[in-house]
């Protein structure tokens, strides 16, 4: 929250529309994908810590933060199609991409579409599997009801952030759909997180979502894959997890106890040392995956 986030957003022409992008930091790429209803706020646990010694890219994706609304329906593929245009128009070759909840549907699909762009993946309670099988379920109809919520009490929170630190329970209430434990966030960045909803993406991308199957293609990911997931999330189910996995050939998973849908959020210092360690490996030097609830 000390950083003046003015000196490192630009705005990058995808697609003859305006995408809002944090870029920040020098060496490898990691580009940060944002999940239904977010933006780059998503990750500012997250962001500092790796451009230290990365170049960070956190995008809006368009439709959602202050980027415009893409010129053709939004979908998975045209988010996918969105992102390597973006890589080429920042002249990047290739990057990590780090996906929560849609965005890592969205980076698989960048990953299957486009694997010379992603050299290594990082899926965050993942998107794309039981979603296919949920257009009436009641999933769907808790997140309408977090990005009614969250819409509602945006302008309010925003003038009142002292408030709320001092209301656990209005802080479960805003951000209970998503995080398992939102009475231990801190108010400053429960307020980021809903200054970024209510955008004209969300309806259009959730039926995107919904109606574009990748269970059959998961294993044409060539690239080492990283699965983060919480035994407590709401909104994908655990079990999803095990199904990355299983359907990507070098993919690991890693499962954290007491974490709903945001584990980079809820629980940043375990998150950014999994993430950092993979980032780092060499070729053949895989760390081992950790327990499947871990603490």
């Amino acid at each position: 929250m000390d950083v003046d986030w003015r000196e490192h957003l630009r705005w990058v022409e995808v697609q003859d529309r305006w995408c809002n992008v944090v870029d920040v930091g020098r060496g490898p790429v990691v580009l940060f994908v944002h999940g239904l209803g977010g933006s780059w706020q998503n990750w500012l646990e997250n962001i500092c810590e790796f451009a230290r010694d990365h170049r960070v890219i956190a995008v809006d994706l368009p439709g959602f933060g202050a980027s415009q609304m893409p010129v053709q329906a939004i979908s998975i593929a045209g988010y996918a199609r969105t992102l390597d245009d973006l890589c080429a128009a920042l002249d990047l070759d290739t990057v990590a991409l780090v996906g929560n909840s849609m965005g890592g549907f969205v980076g698989a699909e960048l990953a299957i579409r486009f694997p010379e762009r992603v050299e290594r993946l990082c899926l965050v309670a993942a998107a794309g599997l039981s979603i296919e099988h949920l257009r009436a379920d009641s999933a769907l109809a808790l997140l309408r009801r977090a990005e009614a919520l969250t819409t509602f009490y945006a302008g309010w929170f925003a003038a009142r952030s002292d408030i709320v630190s001092r209301r656990p329970r209005l802080r479960r209430a805003l951000m209970g759909l998503v995080a398992a434990r939102a009475d231990r966030l801190p108010a400053p960045l429960i307020a980021e997180q809903v200054r970024g909803t209510g955008k004209p993406g969300f309806l259009a991308a959730l039926g995107g979502m919904t109606g574009y199957p990748i269970r059959d293609r998961l294993g044409e990911i060539a690239c080492p894959t990283l699965v983060v997931w919480g035994d407590r999330d709401r909104l994908v189910p655990v079990g999803d997890a095990d199904e990355f996995e299983r359907l990507i050939g070098d993919a690991r998973k890693v499962v954290y106890r007491g974490t709903g849908h945001v584990p980079m959020l809820e629980r940043p210092a375990r998150f950014n040392t999994d993430l950092r360690a993979f980032l780092e490996e060499g070729p053949g030097e895989e760390q081992p995956a950790s327990s499947r609830a871990s603490t």
